[in-house]
This record gives structure tokens, sequence and C-alpha cells, in this order.
């Protein structure tokens, strides 16, 4: 299925800005990935807990639900090519900051690098989210969905390449050269992004006031706190219990954990990528949103009690891994839809003038339901195991789907 509107000079230069956008957040997510596992193991090595290691990323997570919120206003100011660079020159650093020898490596230090890579990784997703609204017409929902969908699900297959080039070059060349050899690349992508991307990109035909950060629209009000609990959803068992649940229970190596969670990834990545397939056309219908709405309701519905079963598996059944391994196939292919449909619906639903204005702070709720995922991951898995991630999962889940009921219903007239 083509991703282009008809042929025009306009419509090849908006290709042309696509695919630059595309290939910076491409290697922006291969760093980010590889560093969080990267992170994971060698913490663990060195002793941490569960809960200590959750902390690790505690001002990730936290640094990104400002930056979304900051973000979005700056980058309708200044414009979104300015953000997105500006993205990739701080993981360079963050990245460069871990370079200090293993014994100035302190739980602090780790935490200020970490919260320059949360501000780098949303303002780069920011960004990349908010220009596909500004590259294709109103009109075009089908393309735009499209769009959304392959961006969204292709930075999360790299994002399972970088989970498992994590845990090889932690084997292969250990800490410090892993971290030294990511932050040369991207130092290289940052300054091709320089000449290649659009000047003028996203920034705003007025100037938003720092107070209108927050959206006043119902809607993606909704559509927020509905991400909120989605991703917090995932990350509550995926961020922390799942890989020191492989790695302790399990047995498993770092090249085997690295190489699980990037199938994973990638799998989830490659089905959202293919999300309007398994929606179906009706739902970028121009004339109509509420059909993209109705269908996060069902994806949501048949999401929530994946995790539910998965627990009462791992209890009650003989061979726990398997159950476990097979049910979090299953949930990443049902999550990647719900994640697809969210994406698209966001960037319908926001504003074309100022459209980083209302990503932003959606994309600051999926940062506040990471954030709250993690540090939930840690604890739940600390004290009751990861069988009582699932379950936390499964509530956070059915809150979603409500969540998502209540926009349907308001949209329904």
């Amino acid at each position: 299925m083509p991703l282009t509107t008809p042929t025009s000079a306009t419509a090849n230069a908006a290709l042309r800005q696509y695919a630059v956008v595309t290939a910076n957040y491409w290697a922006f997510t291969l760093t980010d990935g590889a560093l969080r596992m990267l992170i994971v193991l060698h913490f663990y090595q060195l002793g941490f807990t569960p809960l200590a290691i959750a902390s690790l990323f505690l001002f990730y997570e936290l640094f990104g639900v400002i930056t979304n919120l900051v973000g979005g206003w700056l980058g309708a100011r200044v414009g979104l090519n300015k953000t997105m660079n500006i993205g990739l020159l701080l993981q360079v650093v963050a990245l460069s900051m871990l370079l200090l020898p293993a014994p100035l490596l302190t739980v602090v230090w780790v935490m200020a690098a970490q919260a320059l890579s949360g501000i780098a990784k949303d303002l780069n997703k920011m960004s990349a989210k908010s220009s596909l609204k500004l590259l294709l017409p109103d009109d075009a929902q089908g393309a735009l969905y499209r769009w959304v969908a392959l961006l969204t699900g292709s930075k999360n297959a790299l994002k399972g390449v970088g989970f498992f080039l994590g845990g090889l070059l932690l084997t292969l060349f250990g800490f410090q050269g892993a971290i030294a050899a990511m932050a040369a690349a991207l130092a290289l992508i940052w300054g091709l992004s320089l000449f290649l991307l659009q000047r003028d990109l996203g920034k705003s035909k007025f100037k938003p006031k720092f107070k209108e950060i927050f959206s006043k629209s119902p809607a993606i009000n909704k559509l927020a706190a509905a991400r909120l609990f989605l991703f917090g959803a995932r990350d509550v068992w995926f961020v922390i219990a799942l890989p020191l649940y492989l790695a302790t229970t399990a047995g498993w190596s770092q090249t085997a954990i690295g190489s699980f969670l990037a199938v994973w990834v990638i799998g989830y990545g490659m089905v959202q990528a293919l999300a309007p397939v398994f929606t179906g056309r009706a739902v970028a219908d121009p004339t109509d949103q509420r059909a993209g709405i109705f269908a996060a309701v069902r994806w949501a519905a048949v999401l929530c009690s994946i995790p539910l079963f998965i627990s009462i598996g791992m209890v009650y059944s003989g061979e726990p891994l398997w159950i476990l391994i097979g049910g979090l196939m299953l949930f990443g292919a049902v999550f990647a839809v719900n994640s697809a449909l969210h994406s698209y619906l966001i960037v319908r639903l926001a504003g074309r003038d100022g459209v980083s204005l209302d990503v932003g702070f959606y994309y600051m709720a999926n940062a506040m339901g990471r954030l709250v995922g993690t540090l939930l991951s840690g604890a739940v898995y600390q004290t009751a195991g990861l069988p009582a991630c699932l379950w936390v999962s499964s509530g956070f889940l059915v809150l979603t789907l409500l969540i998502s009921v209540s926009l349907a219903r308001s949209n329904s007239h």
C-alpha cells in the first residue's frame, strides 16, 4: 500500500522530510533501547536490588513528563527541527556522561545522565510525531494513519534491536565500550540532521503562551488518560520485573535476555506498523473520527484480560515460563494495535497550528504512565513477584478501557 498521496513536488518534499524524521527517530531509538538494557543488566551485575535499578530510571521518566509539556510549547515557538536536533545532541551528552570510570558512576550521576536521556528521548519523539500532522493535508487520513503506524512500529522494532544490541555489546565490549560506540554513532547522525531537516518545520504561526501547554480539549484529555494507564500496564512488568525474572528464576544469560526482549519488541513493532491492516480502512475515514475511537475501545477490551490469564497460568501451571513467554507474545501483538490506534488518534485530534502543544501534552501522559509503571515494576516485583505485576497490569488496562468508553460516548454525537 503506497505511503504517498497524489504525486506532486509538495508530496515528494513531504516524503523526503518523512524519511529524514524517520531516520533520526530510528537512530535515536537504537541507542535508547540499548542504553536501557545496558543499565538494567550492568547494575544488576553490581548487586543492585530491583527497586534500586528502577530508581535509576526515575529521572528518565520524570523529566520525560516535564519535557513533553515544555517541549510541545517550545516546538510550536521555535520549530520541530530545532527540538528534534536538540534531542539528538542531549542524548550524545547523556551517553558521554556514562564514560566515567566505574567507581565514579554513582547512583546520583547515573540518574542525572538518565534525566538528560529522558529529555532527549521525549523531545525527539514529540518532534517526530508532531511533524507528521504537518506533512499531509487534512483529507489524507488514510496516509496519515499509515505514516504514523509505520513510524511508530518501525521505531519499536528498532528498540527491540537496541535491547539485543545492549546485551550483546555488554558481553563483548563491556559497559564503557558499548557506551562510547553509541555516542560516536549518534553524534554523526546529529551532524547530518542539522543539514537535512526542514528549518521551519512545525513552527506555529502564533506564539503560544506558556500557560497553553495544558490541553483544553476534553477528547485529548481523555485520550491522554487512557494512554497513561495503557503504558503503565506495559511497563509494570516489562521494565524491571521481566528481565530480572528471566535472570534469576529462569536462569537466562544476559545475551538470552536481551535476545528475547528484542524479539518481543521487534514483533510488537512489526504488528504496530501493520495496524492499519488489522483495524481496517474505516478507522481513517476523513469524514468521521468516531470509527478510530470505537476501534480503540474494542482492542482495549481484548487486551485487559490477557495479563490476568498469564498470571493465573503461571501460578497454577507446571510450565510457568512457557505460559509467560506465550502470553507475553499475545499481549505484545494486541498491545501494539492499541498503541498504534492511540498514536494515530492524537495526531488526528490535535490542532494543525501548534500541533506540538497537543501532542506534547498527550506524550506527557505517556511518560507519566511509564514513570508509574517503572516504579511499580521494581517495587511490586521485589515484594510479590512477577505474577503480582501482571495483576496490576490488568487493573490498569481495565481503567484504559473505561476511559476509552467515555471518550467514545462523548464523541458519539
